[in-house]
């Protein structure tokens, strides 16, 4: 194993006698000879980082200096699929061809060793670069170790940082980031991450990128206030702390907003796709404007100048889809070059002009030496104009949204498998296994036009279609991985559509085994619901016991579910056998009484409307009056103040108050041993079941919305709202890509006086996994199983977005009203309502978000199949670690990286201040030595936190900030197989192993 070193931080001209970087990653590959635990100490180096600026241009440090950044915005899909914009398909719906664009931006560059280009999204570099022949690529390597073609954030796509799980945004990080450093070594390394079209901004995400190394953050998009304000005060760049929890500087990153959002300055578009003049230098031509074009860039730049603090501005030349005639950019930018720096000669100007790159930019400013001002909030809502909240795609698409996060769960059980299985599990009597295509899909879902559902109708179905054709493979590979495991090659099934209880095996076969895969590092006692017929049936546990079961009813469907409850260990699996009993057929388990409850809740409903009324936690002697019911909100087209309307990306209501589903709800309860229920029916569109089981602490509310009615011309925008009396102060808490939590506030932004013209969608923040309000005694908080928008309109209220289906489209560009037909008319999910002592809350609420992200895994079988290995008696239990995690610590990624190497994260999920009376928040060590039952780790290397670089040479750049000194500690040293997580903290690590040879 290998020292564990903090990343060092470098100050601009700090390392004098600085060499170049390294130009290789492929240290991080090959395992060491194998030995029990061999640990080697990297010597940091605290310059290398620093050395990717040495090919940065020259700047005239008297003068303004403009950096001109030539760039393209190329979406993974948006209004063509991710094929189509890479081919340059159906051109009349887009013009735009990717595959052209890099073509000919290489072109360009090759013809003038002055120019520079960057590019973002690696899911289409990668496709590229695979086609070219071994000339062109050794031609770009060139460009690349010489700093002219500049790759800038590096991940897969740019992903949305609204509707996106932090797990789902390292994941594709990871990938991107992983090409770069084999394909290009450090050279091809990404310094600033650059989210220049994501529609407001997560402080999660800057924390991650601080922590994956990057030096700075560039964006685009910002609140027409905020802008405004920022500009006046001078506070366009500044130090974003981006975590509450980790110690500065871990996650503070220098973000700068662009001053054009991402686009040329208006009228030097010299794209194909604009219709700006050109330069014309010939005097005789009655087209002449050179010196007309001078002349308005010095004034652009001057004045665009003087919003920032340094002598240093940039300028972003390019845009969607841009630069498929390259030549017309660059040839119309070295005449601007030339002909604005001849102005310092001939008429004393101070503007100097060059072709720059967002890393060259940052790497001025750094060594400029100033002292920044610090952000401490985030970015949402984002609005371009007054009556103008893109707080509706928080919740567009709320189908694929759910496919997007239970994909993730599914991959990272393929993932664990993939780990704990070794080789056996890509190649197996199931066929090749591969966990590649659902990792490729889930990174394409993560774009800023894919997870937040602002894309087209055909191209949403385009990214469901690449899910589902990643599930095939991942679905080999855990029967390889399950057979190998447990020693038995059974006839393996995955029911896709348990949601809407259709498994054909369940519902025909006389007996059948239930695998119950747990993919966390704890133990857990889950609740397996499976359609049948009807019987009743026997349910044994993997050592031959009987266990309790239940088949209950459906009341809206009169089909019939199986309900057992299954014990499975960490990280591993548990077998259990059903067999239909014969000649016994399940008994209806109907009852009257509105109330339901287990040994920790009791929820109470109303006699008369049939809705929720009174949840009492038992445990702490809580009671709290709760009114749950459906709404909808009138979606705008437009009215006398603003032409806007409600779309795929903007939430408008036409009036503040939403209106009732229905006052009353239709109610059948169902009890019986293992399961209490409500089922409500609200209308023929509206339904919902309020369920609790044993022993869990959490109502669970199991909604089905759809298809919404919009016959009567009125699109809506429907919602799951929770009135109660706490005294809330006008506060809510949402969390942050599903990990810190932060402090909301009714007409409020903390840093700059809001004029708050939309009083319900400027109130909507994104809800990734909770939303809670508290009186300070008593906390109301709820789950939910996808990124939803939420808020708190009024005091003690509550509310979450759960379908939305509109008839205009919101002028953004999607040209397509947010209508779906089809099967993403019906959306079903689930909100679980906890109430604690606030005190406790934590630890409720962070280990059950937990518990739903990483959700067990069902795999079915007939039975009776062969024996994987003659010798080997096959098992019905296993678990992969010796010894379970303690709650604090989560098992984020177990993946196979290499022939012989795993890539391993384990994270604090407790934020400080969190002690919830069982010390959560305190520090955890931990031991890895014999950690995992199924592999030997042999060494060991910490990385940052994508894994393309060894935490010991990782370095970042420093910055004053005017909050007074940030300490910079010398990095520690790991000398043992003990780690430490602090609260909040990801560690991760590339690890060498050797398999066991019984798996």
């Amino acid at each position: 194993m290998v020292g564990d070193a903090r990343p060092s931080r470098v100050r601009a001209g700090g390392c004098p006698g600085a060499v170049g970087s390294r130009t290789s990653s492929r240290a991080l590959r090959p395992p060491l000879p194998p030995l029990s635990f061999l640990f080697v100490l990297f010597l940091a180096a605290p310059c290398a980082w620093a050395a990717g600026y040495k090919t940065c241009p020259k700047v005239k440090p008297d003068m303004l200096n403009v950096h001109l950044v030539p760039h393209t915005h190329d979406d993974v899909g948006w209004l063509k699929t991710v094929d189509q914009y890479f081919y340059g398909i159906y051109n009349n719906i887009q013009p735009a061809g990717v595959q052209y664009i890099l073509d000919s931006v290489i072109s360009s560059l090759l013809a003038d060793p002055a120019r520079r280009f960057i590019y973002v999204e690696i899911a289409f570099f990668s496709r590229w670069w695979h086609q070219q022949t071994n000339e062109t690529q050794k031609a770009v390597r060139d460009l690349v170790r010489q700093g002219r073609l500049e790759f800038a954030n590096g991940g897969w796509v740019m992903n949305d940082e609204a509707a996106t799980h932090y797990g789902a945004i390292i994941d594709q990080m990871t990938l991107g980031l992983r090409f770069l450093e084999e394909t290009f070594g450090s050279d091809g390394r990404p310094r600033v991450a650059w989210h220049i079209d994501p529609f407001g901004h997560s402080r999660e995400q800057a924390s991650l990128f601080a922590q994956m190394g990057f030096d700075g953050f560039f964006f685009g998009r910002l609140d027409y206030q905020d802008k405004r304000v920022r500009e006046e005060a001078l506070q366009m760049e500044q130090v974003w702390r981006a975590s509450a929890s980790l110690k500065p500087p871990t996650a503070d990153l220098f973000t700068s907003v662009l001053p054009n959002m991402y686009n040329p300055p208006e009228g030097l578009c010299w794209d194909m796709l604009c219709a700006d003049k050109p330069f014309v230098e010939d005097m005789r031509s009655p087209e002449y404007n050179a010196k007309e074009l001078v002349n308005y860039f010095l004034k652009l730049a001057t004045d665009q100048g003087k919003l920032y603090r340094s002598k240093h501005t940039v300028m972003t030349m390019g845009s969607d889809f841009q630069y498929e005639n390259a030549n017309s950019w660059f040839k119309n930018l070295d005449k601007l070059i030339q002909l604005v720096n001849a102005q310092q000669q001939a008429n004393g100007s101070r503007v100097n002009v060059l072709y720059s790159t967002p890393a060259c930019y940052l790497w001025e400013l750094n060594k400029a030496n100033l002292s920044w001002s610090v952000k401490k909030d985030d970015f949402f809502p984002y609005a371009d104009g007054p009556y103008m909240f893109w707080t509706g795609y928080f919740s567009s698409r709320p189908a694929l949204k759910r496919y997007e996060r239970l994909s993730y769960n599914f991959l990272q059980v393929c993932n664990q498998l993939e780990a704990l299985a070794g080789p056996a599990a890509n190649v197996g009597p199931y066929g090749s296994g591969d966990s590649a295509p659902l990792n490729e899909a889930m990174a394409v879902l993560q774009h800023h036009d894919a997870v937040s559902g602002t894309s087209r109708q055909h191209v949403a179905d385009d990214y469901a279609r690449q899910l589902s054709e990643g599930w095939g493979p991942c679905e080999v590979l855990m029967s390889n991985a399950l057979a190998h495991l447990s020693g038995s090659k059974e006839d393996f099934a995955f029911c896709r559509k348990l949601n809407i209880s259709i498994c054909p095996l369940t519902q025909t076969a006389e007996r059948f085994q239930v695998i119950v895969y747990n993919p966390l590092g704890r133990k857990v006692d889950r609740m397996v619901r499976l359609p049948v017929s009807k019987h009743v049936y026997l349910v044994r546990d993997p050592g031959g016991k009987t266990v309790p079961s239940d088949v209950v009813t459906i009341p809206s469907s009169d089909s019939q579910e199986l309900l057992f409850s299954a014990l499975v260990p960490a990280l591993g699996f548990s077998i259990y056998s059903v067999s239909r009993m014969p000649n016994q057929s399940p008994q209806k388990s109907w009852s009257r009484g509105l109330v339901i409850q287990n040994e920790y809740l009791r929820a109470r409903f109303d006699p008369d409307t049939g809705l929720l009324m009174e949840l009492e936690n038992l445990e702490q002697n809580l009671v709290l009056p709760v009114r749950q019911a459906f709404y909808w909100y009138n979606a705008s087209t437009g009215n006398n103040l603003s032409s806007q309307a409600s779309g795929a990306y903007i939430f408008r209501p036409d009036q503040k108050n939403p209106l009732f589903v229905s006052r009353w709800a239709q109610t059948h309860v169902v009890k019986a041993s293992l399961v209490q229920e409500v089922h409500q029916n609200f209308s023929a569109w509206c339904s919902q079941v309020v369920r609790l089981y044993p022993r869990q602490r959490h109502l669970e509310l199991e909604w089905t919305v759809g298809p919404i009615p919009v016959g009567d011309g009125w699109g809506k925008e429907v919602i799951s709202r929770f009135d109660t009396p706490l005294a809330t102060g006008g506060l809510f808490y949402t969390d942050s890509n599903g990990r810190e939590i932060l402090e909301r506030r009714r007409d409020y932004r903390p840093t700059w006086k809001l004029n708050q013209t939309e009083p319900v969608a400027g109130n909507y923040y994104p809800v990734n996994s909770r939303i809670y309000i508290t009186d300070g005694n008593m906390q109301l908080t709820v789950l939910t199983d996808r990124s939803q928008g939420g808020s708190s309109l009024s005091d003690g209220s509550l509310e979450l977005m759960v379908h939305r289906r509109l008839l205009k489209d919101d002028a953004r560009g999607v040209g397509e009203p947010l209508t779906k037909e089809g099967s993403g008319l019906w959306v079903r999910g689930r909100h679980l309502v906890l109430l604690d002592k606030t005190g406790i809350a934590a630890a409720r609420h962070r280990l059950q978000a937990e518990m739903e992200v990483l959700a067990p895994q069902v795999v079915l079988a007939r039975g009776g199949g062969a024996r994987y290995r003659l010798e080997v008696a096959p098992r019905t239990q296993f678990s992969g670690l010796r010894r379970e995690l303690p709650p604090s610590i989560h098992l984020l990624t177990l993946a196979r990286w290499g022939p012989e190497t795993l890539l391993l994260r384990l994270e604090h999920q407790f934020a400080v201040g969190e002690d919830s009376g069982r010390n959560m928040s305190s520090p955890v060590t931990l031991d890895l030595t014999n950690l995992f039952s199924a592999f030997t780790i042999t060494h060991l290397r910490e990385t940052t936190l994508a894994a393309n670089q060894l935490l010991a040479y990782a370095s970042r750049l420093q910055w004053t900030t005017d909050t007074g000194p940030t300490p910079h500690p010398s990095p520690s040293r790991l000398v043992s197989a003990t780690i430490t997580l602090h609260p909040m903290e990801i560690r991760t690590f590339l690890a060498s192993v050797r398999w066991e040879e019984d798996g």
